[in-house]
């Protein structure tokens, strides 16, 4: 029912799910869950308490699902979830959870993982995410559906990236993004809505204006920036902004970036 080519080590308890590809070289833990499938490409090690959802791709040499890179890590049983049809791209590095953060990292639908990027302990990260050469995410933090994160950039821990957000390459980002937030520059200015983002999904003209609307009372109206969302929550009936504004007014153990 798979292809495990010889050379493969397969630990006894690991379940492989029908039609899964394991090639040359590639380790696969006692712990692990391999949905129908999935292909390990070669050198691949997969380990700890991880599941693996179907029709994911894991090219050579990512190590999937060994423990978090915390010194608080005490060796407590913890997992790491992944959904379907994912594509993870060589040397990418995935780690199990902590007790500190919930006990499991998860990993949503249809991502794209390009070479040499983390995503570190207890981060949940939603659908159609692509995170681009050699970004990383640090531990706790939670990445919206359709987030881009481009490459070389640095996701501070207990972050929080709204839905539909863009990441500009080789950028810091210390504090929580709006929903469709354009963040760029060395140390993580947000500097606009994504609007290519919202085009390419096909959002109406009019939800975009809504929000650009909303994003420029956020910016520039009197009071703080929580204090002018919770006063444009009152008015507000757009969908795409209330999303918006229930990001910002929901709990988080950061501040926003604000507009430059």
């Amino acid at each position: 029912m798979a292809q495990i080519h010889p050379s493969a080590i397969i630990e006894d308890g690991a379940v492989i799910g029908k039609g899964c590809i394991i090639g040359p070289f590639c380790v696969v833990g006692a712990h692990v869950v391999l949905g129908s499938g999935v292909e390990l490409k070669s050198h691949v090690v997969v380990t700890g308490h991880t599941s693996i959802g179907h029709d994911t791709v894991v090219f050579p040499f990512s190590v999937i699902g060994e423990i978090p890179q915390d010194l608080k890590f005490r060796g407590e049983s913890s997992r790491l979830e992944i959904g379907n049809r994912n594509r993870i791209r060589e040397h990418v590095t995935m780690n199990a959870g902590t007790d500190g953060g919930g006990g499991v990292t998860r990993i949503g639908d249809d991502g794209l993982f390009m070479a040499g990027c983390h995503i570190a302990h207890d981060a949940q990260v939603g659908d159609r995410v692509i995170v681009v050469n050699s970004a990383a995410v640090a531990g706790h933090c939670v990445i919206g559906d359709d987030v881009i994160i481009g490459g070389l950039s640095g996701i501070h821990q207990w972050v929080r990236i709204g839905q539909g957000a863009i990441i500009g390459a080789v950028t810091m980002v210390t504090h929580d993004v709006i929903p469709y937030g354009l963040v760029q520059a060395a140390r993580g200015e947000l500097d606009g809505l994504n609007l290519v983002g919202l085009k390419r999904r096909g959002v109406a003209r009019a939800d975009i204006t809504a929000l650009r609307s909303a994003f420029h009372t956020l910016a520039q109206g009197q009071g703080t920036f929580q204090a002018r969302a919770a006063e444009l929550a009152e008015t507000n009936q757009n969908t795409y902004v209330q999303e918006l504004l229930d990001f910002v007014l929901g709990d988080s153990d950061r501040s926003f970036l604000t507009p430059r």
